[in-house]
């Protein structure tokens, strides 16, 4: 059950935010794929990945791309 106001009892972490797109996104990164390679693979373009990239930055306030892969590894995210 909610907590008052309908609010979820338990608060909602940075893992139920970021969509299926954003991980992969960034597990392809952390495995050292450039944009262009992550585009290829994801068959998107590489201005989506890098917004996905950064969606994920936002997402989890990081300030760059390197700081939401750490984030993710140490939420064993991937």
């Amino acid at each position: 059950m909610g907590a008052p106001g309908g609010r979820p009892s338990e608060p909602v972490g940075p893992e139920r935010v970021l969509g299926v797109d954003e991980l992969t996104v960034l597990r392809l990164m952390a495995e050292g794929r450039t944009v262009p390679a992550v585009a290829r693979q994801l068959d998107m373009s590489e201005r989506t990945v890098r917004r996905k990239a950064r969606s994920a930055c936002d997402k989890l306030e990081c300030d760059s791309t390197i700081e939401a892969i750490v984030w993710a590894v140490r939420h064993r995210m991937f």
